[in-house]
């Protein structure tokens, strides 16, 4: 198995809400760029979409907020292919704060928020799924790895 590097990002003063940290909003921002990096990284980044027509369309998603994010926080993100089939790919985002603008967790590091994400291969000229190509269905399948104990799970109903 071999793994994606890590995103990085910055937390922007405008991210902060009138609760003092970062709004949920920019967390689907940064998870969105890091599915940006994915793509690249797996063989659908631009000009793959160009050349085909194709890219991924995410189709479900379960964001899990877990710590409060400061503003001018360094975050690193961790990407996580936990399947692919031949038109979707399932993958998770760990977010990390980390001391510098490209640090590394350290080991032992909890993440602050977490999503899992269930993309589809689109052709965008015909607005229906495609199978992947071999090349980039071997990406996928050369980066998956066992999924993180917390996903696979749903929102618990309030009792």
């Amino acid at each position: 198995m071999t793994s994606l590097p890590l995103f990085h990002s910055t937390v922007r003063p405008e991210w902060i809400d009138y609760n003092g940290h970062m709004s949920e909003a920019y967390y689907v921002l940064v998870f969105g760029h890091a599915t940006d990096a994915l793509m690249t990284g797996t063989g659908l980044g631009p000009g793959y979409r160009r050349s085909t027509g194709c890219s991924l369309y995410t189709v479900e998603s379960h964001i899990r907020f877990l710590q409060d994010v400061p503003d001018a926080a360094h975050l690193a993100i961790r990407t996580r292919v936990l399947g692919a089939a031949a038109r979707k790919a399932h993958f998770a985002h760990e977010m990390y704060v980390v001391g510098d603008p490209e640090s590394e967790p350290a080991p032992d590091a909890l993440p602050v928020a977490t999503t899992e994400l269930l993309a589809v291969h689109v052709d965008q000229r015909t607005a229906r799924a495609a199978v992947f190509p071999d090349t980039i269905r071997h990406r996928f399948t050369e980066l998956t790895e066992p999924p993180p104990p917390w996903a696979g799970r749903s929102i618990a109903t309030v009792a």
